[in-house]
Formats: C-alpha cells, sequence, structure tokens
C-alpha cells in the first residue's frame, strides 16, 4: 500500500509539473516575433476553434496569451510565429504587471472569431488593396460581398466590414486618359499625377478603375437605379446603416472619404457629364448634408473636372524621406478601444500614398478619434469614431509597404514585410470585433 501511495504521489508531482511547463502559450509582439502579421491569424485561429484570446495590451507590444494548447503549438510552428510556453507562475507575474495602476497595460479578452467580409469585386483586375492581402496572408478567412449582396441584406450575416478601395460618388475615381492613379500621388500629395498635376479627364478607360464603366452601369440597372451614383448611394447608405447597428467598418484610402461624400451628397448630384450623361448641379455644395456623414464635416466637394472629391483629402507636400505619421499614447486602462487600435511594435510609421492619403484636421466631426496623425502638415492619417451602436475607423493610403503603387504593378508580396507596423493597424481592428465589451471610461 505504501508503495501504491509513493508512486501515486510521484506521478501526480510529475503531473503537476508538466502542466505548470504547459500552462499558457505567450505570442510575443515586440521585435522577437518573426512574424506579427501571422501572430494575428493565430489568434484568429483560436478563436475559430472555441478557445479564448487574453490581448496584452502594451506588454511587449501588444502581446497574445491563451491557454497551453499542443495543436496551437504545432500550428505556431507551421505558420513561422514566435511563442513561448510559460507556466502558472510566468502568467501571474505577467498579470500581476499588467494590473498595476502605475502601469499602462491592460487585458481585453477576445472570444469569438468575427464574420469578415471585404466590399469588392471578386475580379479587380489586378487591384488587391492592402486589407485583402494581409488577410490571406494571415490566413484569415473572409467572404467577398458587393453591390448585389448588400442590397439583398447580406450584411447582417457579418461583424465586420472593409470597403475596398472604392469609389461611392459613382465617378469611378475620376480616372480619364490623362489622370490615372499616377502612382498614387507622386510626390505625396495624395492626388493622382502628383506635383506634377497631370490631373484628370479625357474619356474614360475601363482598364482605369476595378470594374469596366460598362460593368458598373450594368448592375445599376439590373438593381433597378438609372445612374450607378444613385446605386452606390443606395449601398453607402445600407453599410451606414449596418454600423449604426452594431457592425465594424473599416475603410483606406477613396474607400473612406467618397462613402461620406456620397452620403452627404444624396440630395444633389456631383457628377460631372462624362461620368453619368449629365452635367452636375451647379447648386451642389448648398445642398450638401453633413448631418448625414460619419467622420467628415464642412467640407467642399469638387464636381467637375477639379481633381479629387473633395478638400477632405489634404494636398500634401512632403519629401518621401519625410514621410510618416506618429501613433498616439492612449491610457490602456480607460481608453482601451484606441489602445487596442494602436497596439503595434513602432509608434512612428512610415508614410504610403494613396487617392486619399491624409485626412484634413480642419474636416473631421467634433468626437472623432484621431489614433495617428502628421502634426507638421495638420493631417490625421488614422482615426476611429462610433455611429449609433457601431464603429468605424478609416486609415488613409493604399498600401503601407508601397509608398506609390500604380495598376499593373504587382501586388505587395507580404513575406517579404512579415514585421510590418503600418500592416498591423489593419489587423488590430481585424480583431477588435472580437473583445469582450469594457465599459468606456473617458
Amino acid at each position: 500500500m505504501h508503495c501504491i501511495l509513493k508512486y501515486c504521489w510521484t506521478f501526480l508531482l510529475v503531473l503537476t509539473a508538466i502542466c505548470g511547463r504547459a500552462s499558457s502559450i505567450l505570442l510575443p509582439m515586440d521585435e522577437v516575433q518573426k512574424d506579427h502579421l501571422k501572430s494575428y491569424g493565430i489568434a484568429f485561429w483560436i478563436l475559430k476553434n472555441g478557445s479564448t484570446v487574453d490581448w496584452l495590451l502594451n506588454y511587449r507590444g501588444g502581446s497574445f496569451l491563451t491557454a497551453y494548447n499542443s495543436n496551437t503549438e504545432n500550428e505556431c510552428k507551421i505558420r513561422g510565429v514566435t511563442y513561448e510556453v510559460i507556466d502558472d507562475g510566468k502568467v501571474s507575474e505577467i498579470m500581476t504587471q499588467i494590473n498595476d495602476p502605475s502601469v499602462n497595460m491592460d487585458v481585453v479578452k477576445l472570444e469569438k472569431a468575427p464574420r469578415i467580409a471585404l466590399y469588392s469585386p471578386k475580379n479587380k483586375g489586378g487591384l488587391e488593396d492592402a486589407v485583402e492581402l494581409v488577410l490571406k496572408y494571415a490566413e484569415i478567412p473572409f467572404d467577398y460581398v458587393y453591390d448585389e449582396e448588400v442590397m439583398k441584406g447580406d450584411l447582417q450575416k457579418y461583424d465586420w466590414l472593409h470597403l475596398h478601395h472604392e469609389d461611392f460618388t459613382g465617378q469611378y475615381s475620376k480616372m480619364g486618359n490623362r489622370g490615372r492613379f499616377g502612382g498614387y500621388g507622386g510626390f505625396g500629395n495624395g492626388f493622382p499625377g502628383g506635383m506634377q498635376g497631370s490631373g484628370f479627364g479625357g474619356e474614360f478607360r475601363p482598364e482605369d478603375n476595378a470594374e469596366s464603366k460598362a460593368a458598373q452601369e450594368a448592375r445599376a440597372q439590373k438593381l433597378g437605379f438609372k445612374k450607378v451614383s444613385k446605386m452606390k448611394l443606395a449601398v453607402a447608405q445600407r453599410i451606414r446603416d449596418f454600423c449604426a447597428n452594431g457592425g465594424f467598418l473599416f475603410a483606406m484610402c477613396s474607400g473612406a472619404d467618397s462613402f461620406d461624400i456620397a452620403l452627404s451628397a444624396y440630395k444633389t448630384d456631383i457628377v460631372d457629364t462624362q461620368y453619368d450623361g449629365d452635367p452636375p448641379d451647379p447648386n451642389a455644395q448648398s445642398k450638401i448634408d453633413y448631418s448625414q456623414t460619419l467622420a467628415f464635416q464642412n467640407f467642399t466637394v469638387y464636381t467637375g473636372m477639379q481633381r479629387g472629391f473633395s478638400d477632405i483629402n489634404n494636398q500634401r507636400r512632403i519629401p518621401r524621406e519625410e514621410d510618416f505619421f506618429t501613433l498616439f499614447d492612449f491610457s490602456a486602462k480607460w481608453d482601451v478601444v484606441p489602445s487596442m487600435l494602436t497596439q503595434d511594435h513602432e509608434r512612428v510609421i512610415k508614410g504610403f500614398n494613396g487617392l486619399a492619403t491624409a485626412f484634413n484636421k480642419d474636416k473631421l466631426k467634433p468626437g472623432v478619434t484621431v489614433m495617428g496623425e502628421t502634426k507638421t502638415l495638420n493631417e490625421a492619417r488614422y482615426i476611429h469614431g462610433e455611429y449609433g451602436k457601431g464603429q468605424w475607423t478609416f486609415y488613409g493610403g493604399h498600401d503601407p509597404e508601397d509608398y506609390q503603387h500604380s495598376p499593373g504593378e504587382p501586388p505587395t508580396d507580404l513575406s517579404l514585410h512579415p514585421n510590418s507596423p503600418g500592416y498591423r493597424l489593419i489587423l488590430n481592428n481585424i480583431l477588435f470585433p472580437a473583445a469582450r465589451k469594457k465599459s468606456q471610461k473617458t
């Protein structure tokens, strides 16, 4: 009997030691991490498989902590993600450090993988945008939805929606035969053509847009609209309703400013003849309704052949070597939402251009949170706000690792940029809806 008890006790000690060694898995998100982007994919994979993840805000770059599971460990090895197996004592030490009231850290529990959709045509003619690229690289599943699905009511199936590089005003990004993407801003002014001012105008060419003009006109007719601009307005209003009802909305580049502009112009016509067959309303500006928008107000809409959509997009003049923006440091314990959205291993992010590169801070609505800015230019690069029961984030520029991408160029190979701090901001937004709701303290 004594021998049996001795062996049982020895077995329990060994079991305890094994459990102690393999209590949790930590995905460090500081400079130690070999692949920051795929780490988000691991976190999503864990949620998808029914487990939870603790997001350790401001601890080692916003690390992830989850209960030990051999399958999770194997998945980290397969995807090349740096991980650490830590025991209960180390977990307790980390939590004590984070919970110290004098330390700017906090824990947010991620509980359920969000259902993700991209508002985008499936065939974009080589115009994949940054969100699509990083979701594929991180192995995070998503669905495509476009005008038909939105008008059919399919958005209710999803928690998170990204607006692919899109022109919701129905002007096809104003890309004529002399004003194509132009390197998404040339020297950095955020307009096609850059400082050289090649401008817009000329005959519309199908290859200038993700979809041909004819294809969009056919879809508008199929859905019962006389103009593409009217169809896009109806779609934008449905997307705004999605946000108001509790959805999470994310947009980059022209998907951000053109969305608000289209909503504001619901009572007038801002589209020129070459795009819809009739001239814009000469009194369009007086009929703009800023109460309809999410982020912007008091902007001037550009009708006719004028470059760009409005003065929301900051007309910038800055050399590439000086182009960067800084993330704000928020209180993790008090301002939980912006803290989640700005988790990164770097606080200074290199700039990148787009049709909408940066947002004029003078055009932001009260209550909009600026999370990243280029202070010397009075411009916001990364903003967030609430609308109804939902929340939205707008991120200026087209591709964080391609300073001035042009159509026809190959898409960014993210295997060459696995630690991109600019792309991390996108993935923060992907995980944001998975968080257990915490009361906002400010």
